[in-house]
């Protein structure tokens, strides 16, 4: 819909071009907004002399341009729709106003019109989209909750209605739509209109149905405000509670459910849950045309509201620890289950080397095995079995126990095997853990335990992963609604490597139905090609990585032999991408040499050819077990190379951050001089800053996003204990602000310091009235912590120490202020099991991508061989790709001095950290 043009209608229901003369002025429980303001949006074309003389005070008469391009009909329907984008008035001939919804302060004055006239206030919103995002309250929009799921959409509200006699509790807080505070009256109309409706507390604490005071029971559709969802960020499942529903699966429940909407003024909804509730969600969509007429030929709901309620948008955010949905590389909550089945098998890996037992390790996955993948790849698994890909073997049994009898005779005294919920052999019956665990026991004598980990995949804290991405999902959700027209299909909200994407929510149901389709057809190649690439690869990465074989794969001539080293700082990841590298290496024949301590230890000879069991271990280890250090080869660039020459190095694979980047330059560039750097060369980025350039994610920043989040709730607990404290966390990142602007939106921190934006004497001024409004709207006795998170070098002035104590002694009885600083805490504990996971993908590609340039090489003349620019290149994740970038082209994209990339893919975060705590919206 356009927002240039003013319309009246004419007798053919289009609209002719009119002016309108808009006055502004503040009204009860709205903030005052200037003509001036408007002007300056582009809305307000002149002003008009002759309005000026209407002698009504307090009210300044601009016009506007003249718009085109609305539809009357389709105009006169849409004032409710969640933006609140068009809105109606009268007018007659003598000077009038209209009273306009509470979602604007705008109000009309028209000297000589008698029509309805149409407006679309679309270009307000619109002018706010660069700091603001597409955000439901700080759209305009009214936004609800529905408790219980589609259970709730049926029971809706009547219960509580029939019972009391109201459509909902009063409400008593200080700061609501009517009762805003004068002090704010400056501060966004959005936020303060919905602040907290007060409900939120009986959601978090569960204490929602209790029979005292002021209750949920029989509510189910819950209007909610900015304040009701503050602090969810770390709370496991759903506050809002979830069910199955029989009776809305029936066309009465549909209709009651098309029912409850209407009464509550909704006409868009967002579904957050599995295939079968997002296949519900679109039948409800198709069907509410047919809900409308039945509706209304009842007599439920007026013409009016038939009118005004034509059209359900609908868009699907995929809530599954399974992540079993198609056409999207994760589903929400998927990470925090690996995390909870990581964690578990770190714990028995122990138990079972300690005692050279087995155990067989049953895991969640009815029809999809990814969480079974993932967790046999990230710890470090002997055996798996998934639905997609049963053993090619019958019976299975025979190829399970070959391949742990080959590890049990190279020494390894552990034995794991991962069995997902929904394993079946290629015959389609079903592998149950007790099955495997008396094999194991008959066949291989082997002391066999089995644990099921039933529910505990589905608890706990969310990780980071699962806090950032149904933020940035649920941005786009509120978008995908915003822009829907009647034609456009329901959107399911996904993601592409690091790209959020829209596709067509049943497309996607449809090939996730596929899937199982092939696999009880067992058709398991088409049932593999229907998921994601990174599950295929994953799987790959777990065959290369775990059979041991006695014959390489490759012949001599084609072997190579290849250095692996570690460069800069440690990160989480170094050791799972050496321990898949050094099992490919042998699987196909070549020699890993591992360089320690990095280009020192290779000057002073500390290289050591590595062995499969001698690595089994790696995966769950942080650090560098290799040992690392920033030294550059340019410290004696003729010795290295001369290194090069004495071990044979016929290629090298450099895992670290921007120090390994700025190696491989240097290496890359020391080829005019020295015929020993005319190798393949690879870098596999690996540093918690995560600022090698051109890459959208760095093994170990995942890791340390997680090590922070797990800081930064501990923080905000004491700080939320004191009620009113503001704590300033310094984090590591050295003159990147990844770290320090992602963990700020995954703990729902209310400032972020970073070296890109840095820190000044007026961005301060602004951030403590920011907080000292915040504080003033916070319910007395509720004021909740709050974390400001700076990264390390964010300013060589306003140290953590100097905002610390500005922040104390500005804050006065509103607030207090502590400081924490996590140093080398984001480097170390067990890597994360998407870093572990990550790794393996990314060094088996390495791997290849060695081979392959090894291969060209070999083509030419021996004496006069010269590697190209393309075989010295850094892997790297972009959007939904991962490309390979030579070294020379990834300089263009780096600001060397300040080692870094240079326009990072997270660099608009910062303002959506700040929109999301309402950091622009409140002055």
């Amino acid at each position: 819909m356009t927002s240039e043009h003013i319309k009246k209608p004419t007798k053919s229901g289009r609209l002719d071009d009119v002016r309108l003369l808009v006055t502004c002025s503040a009204s009860k429980g709205q903030p005052h907004r200037s003509a001036e303001s408007l002007k300056r949006m582009g809305m307000v074309k002149k002003q008009s002399s002759e309005a000026l003389s209407s002698g009504r005070s307090g009210l300044q008469p601009y016009l506007l341009e003249d718009i085109s391009g609305i539809d009357h009909e389709q105009a006169c329907h849409s004032r409710k729709r969640i933006g609140g984008a068009v809105y109606l008035g009268q007018f007659s001939q003598d000077t009038s106003t209209a009273t306009w919804t509470p979602h604007t302060p705008i109000r009309l004055l028209s000297p000589a019109i008698d029509d309805t006239i149409i407006i679309d206030l679309e270009a307000y919103y619109r002018q706010n989209e660069d700091r603001c995002p597409n955000t439901g309250i700080l759209k305009g929009c009214e936004m609800y909750i529905v408790r219980e799921g589609y259970e709730g959409l049926v029971k809706g509200n009547t219960e509580y209605q029939m019972a009391t006699g109201f459509d909902e509790p009063s409400t008593t807080s200080s700061a609501l739509p009517g009762s805003i505070p004068a002090a704010h009256s400056g501060t966004s109309a959005s936020i303060l209109n919905s602040l907290r409706f007060g409900d939120g507390n009986l959601l978090k604490e569960g204490t929602g149905d209790h029979a005292g005071g002021r209750t949920l029971k029989g509510r189910y559709i819950i209007r909610a405000g900015w304040d009701d969802v503050r602090g969810w960020f770390a709370e496991g499942g759903t506050l809002i509670g979830t069910a199955r529903s029989d009776v809305f699966r029936t066309p009465e429940g549909r209709v009651t459910a098309a029912h409850n909407l209407i009464k509550e003024g909704i006409d868009a909804l967002v579904v957050c849950g599995g295939d079968g509730s997002l296949t519900g969600a679109d039948v409800f969509r198709a069907e509410w045309p047919k809900l409308i007429a039945e509706l209304r030929s009842q007599s439920k709901i007026t013409e009016a509201q038939a009118e005004e309620h034509a059209h359900l948008k609908i868009v699907g955010l995929v809530g599954s620890i399974d992540n079993d949905m198609s056409m999207t590389d994760m589903t929400i909550g998927a990470t925090t289950a690996l995390h909870r089945i990581c964690e578990a098998m770190d714990n028995i890996n122990s138990t079972a080397s300690s005692h050279s037992r087995a155990f067989v390790i049953e895991v969640m996955g009815r029809h999809c095995g990814w969480l079974a993948l993932l967790a046999a790849v990230a710890g470090g698994a002997d055996f798996l079995f998934i639905p997609e890909r049963p053993p090619k073997t019958m019976p299975w049994e025979d190829e399970m126990c070959e391949a742990i009898q080959h590890h049990r005779k190279v020494g390894k005294r552990k034995t794991i095997v991962i069995v997902a919920e929904g394993a079946i052999d290629k015959e389609l019956n079903p592998v149950r853990a007790e099955q495997v665990k008396q094999v194991l026991s008959e066949r291989l004598k082997l002391d066999t335990r089995v644990t099921t980990l039933g529910h505990t995949q589905r608890g706990g804290r969310p990780c980071a992963w699962d806090r950032i991405l149904p933020t940035l999902q649920g941005v786009e959700a509120i978008a995908a609604l915003l822009e829907a027209r009647p034609d456009t299909p329901s959107y399911m909200i996904g993601i592409q490597e690091n790209k959020i994407t829209r596709v067509p929510l049943m497309e996607a149901v449809a090939m996730t139905k596929a899937v199982e389709k092939a696999v009880k057809e067992k058709n398991f190649e088409k049932a593999m090609s229907l998921r994601d690439p990174e599950f295929t690869e994953s799987l790959d990465g777990f065959t290369a990585t775990s059979v041991l074989v006695y014959e390489p794969c490759l012949p001599p001539e084609q072997r190579i032999r290849i250095a692996i080293m570690h460069i800069g700082a440690p990160a989480g990841g170094m050791n799972a991408a050496t321990r898949a590298a050094v099992r490919y290496c042998l699987r196909q024949g070549h020699t890993p040499l591992a360089v320690q301590n990095g280009f020192r230890g290779l000057l002073d000879d500390n290289v050591i050819e590595l062995s499969w069991l001698g690595v089994d271990t790696w995966m769950v280890r942080g650090g560098s077990e290799l040992g690392t250090n920033r030294t550059l080869p340019s410290v004696d660039l003729g010795a290295v190379a001369a290194k090069f020459q004495q071990f044979n190095f016929q290629a090298l694979m450099m895992i670290g951050g921007f120090e390994a980047f700025s190696a491989l330059l240097i290496l890359e560039e020391g080829r005019k001089n020295y015929p020993a750097f005319h190798i393949p060369m690879v870098h596999l980025p690996a540093t918690i800053s995560n600022n090698v350039p051109m890459t959208e994610f760095s093994l170990g920043s995942d890791t340390s996003l997680n090590a922070l989040v797990d800081a930064c709730d501990a923080i905000k607990q004491s700080a939320s204990a004191s009620r009113n404290r503001v704590f300033v966390v310094e984090t590591q990142g050295g003159k990147c602000g990844y770290i320090a602007t992602m963990g700020a939106l995954a703990t729902g921190a209310a400032l972020v310091y970073t070296p890109e934006t840095g820190i000044s004497l007026d961005m301060l001024r602004k951030d403590v009235r920011f907080l000292k409004t915040r504080y003033g709207l916070d319910e007395k006795g509720h004021s909740e912590g709050r974390l400001v998170i700076r990264n390390e070098v964010a300013s060589p002035v306003y140290t953590t120490d100097v905002l610390t104590r500005m922040f104390k002694e500005e804050g006065g009885t509103l607030f207090d202020a502590r400081s924490a600083s996590l140093g080398h805490v984001l480097q170390g504990g067990i890597p994360s099991p998407i870093d572990r996971a990550r790794a393996v993908r990314l060094s088996l590609k390495c791997m290849a991508f060695i081979e392959r340039h090894h291969s060209l090489l070999q083509q030419q003349p021996a004496k006069t061989r010269q590697a190209t620019g393309e075989s010295a290149a850094i892997i790297t994740i972009q959007q939904s790709e991962i490309e390979w970038v030579p070294v020379q082209e990834m300089v263009k994209h780096a600001d060397m001095a300040n080692r870094r990339g240079k326009n990072p893919w997270w660099a608009g975060i910062k303002e959506l950290v700040e929109a999301l705590v309402g950091r622009p919206a409140l002055k």
